[in-house]
């Protein structure tokens, strides 16, 4: 290996060094995730609790759409 050579691929490691220590962080992140959703669904099955999702995902509470409209609507009452 001549010179050239041995910058290239110090110049590599390092760079795949570098990319490594950036993912690393996230991927740890990711299976720690994986492992507490697995724990919490083994601890519900163990109790006997189902994870059965809502039959309507609609909110029952009002958005500030409506709330805004309401208020307008009672004030054009009280005002005429």
């Amino acid at each position: 290996m001549n010179g050239n050579q041995i910058e290239a691929l110090i110049g590599m490691l390092l760079t795949f060094g570098l990319l490594v220590l950036m993912i690393l962080p996230s991927a740890i992140g990711t299976v720690h995730d994986w492992r507490t959703d697995r724990r919490i669904r083994q601890a519900q099955e163990a109790r006997g609790e189902r994870t059965a999702q809502k039959s309507s995902s609609r909110s029952t509470v009002p958005s500030t759409a409506t709330w805004y409209a309401d208020a307008r609507r009672s004030k054009k009452f009280v005002s005429s």
